[in-house]
């Protein structure tokens, strides 16, 4: 199926949740933009914040700087907090911890369509570990947060091709 604008409807919708969304989630979805059109995969893709600190504000100068080491410009993304109504538009809700995933959980209204998860347990062997949060640390955190969230959009793409 064609939308209006000739390009083909998404195969899927995905929402990356973090506490602020202006380091993880942002990252995530970027990463996950880059990966689905390397494949051809027509996804719709955004991120939230649990939290209300950030509304509106890009995201961190050390998230924009490592997203352009590899080729990628985040700095029109603007952060939002999760609401009702993503549960209904959203296939997918990831999250990038443990606590995040509980509030999300604790959030979800009855009839959630989206199914929530962590987003390490769709990469092998780290299962049930939190994405690195280097909100509080230096610029080599983004680099380690960036290696994670890379190799999770990998595997949600193949996930979402319905090649896993």
């Amino acid at each position: 199926m064609m939308t209006s604008s000739s390009r083909p409807a998404p195969a899927a919708s995905v929402l990356f949740v973090c506490l602020g969304n202006i380091c993880r989630s942002p990252l995530a979805e970027a990463a996950l933009r880059e990966a689905a059109t390397k494949a051809g995969l027509a996804l719709e893709i955004d991120s939230a914040g649990t939290g209300s600190w950030h509304i509106g504000k890009a995201p961190d100068p050390r998230s924009r700087a490592e997203a352009r080491r590899h080729g990628i410009d985040i700095g029109h993304y603007r952060a939002r907090q999760v609401s009702p109504a993503d549960f209904a538009r959203f296939d997918r809700i990831i999250a990038m911890d443990a606590q995040n995933l509980a509030d999300l959980e604790a959030m979800a209204p009855a009839d959630a369509r989206a199914g929530l998860s962590l987003l390490l347990d769709h990469v092998p062997g780290l299962e049930g570990e939190d994405v690195e949060d280097p909100y509080f640390g230096g610029e080599e955190g983004f680099a380690i947060t960036w290696d994670q969230v890379r190799r999770a959009a990998e595997t949600l793409v193949r996930e979402l091709a319905g090649q896993d």
